[in-house]
């Protein structure tokens, strides 16, 4: 169990740029409950990790990194950029702002908020 939630969410986004859904997994906890970019919440951590599977395997760049970040009880916010690059096009940079309940020392809730339509543009070059 992390008492520092600052460091932990950092080491989590991190792990991102590894391609590897299966380095997710020491960080969240067994029920946790996912919503990317306004997408139908995903609950369970074999869930979560199964869409990150598709995520990574669909990209063939994914670089996070956070911009500024703010702690307060168990609740983290983080201000990001994703870097997602789909094969042969450029990285592109998604602001993002996250949104992670601790609980147990793991990751129990995670939200992402970004500007959908804008980010499929920059994907999409």
């Amino acid at each position: 169990m992390t008492t520092d939630k600052d460091a932990f969410v950092r080491r989590f986004v991190e792990t991102f740029e590894m391609k590897d859904a299966s380095r997710l997994e020491p960080f969240l906890h067994p029920e946790v409950v996912f919503r990317n970019y306004g997408e139908d919440e995903v609950h369970g951590r074999a869930a979560v990790l199964q869409l990150w599977e598709h995520i990574f395997a669909t990209f063939e760049q994914v670089r996070f990194e956070t911009v500024h970040q703010a702690v307060s009880a168990d609740v983290v916010i983080a201000e990001q950029v994703h870097g997602l690059a789909l094969p042969g096009r450029p990285l592109a940079p998604v602001m993002n702002m996250a949104v992670y309940e601790i609980r147990d020392g793991l990751i129990a809730a995670w939200r992402d908020y970004t500007n959908t339509t804008y980010a499929a543009q920059l994907v999409a070059g």
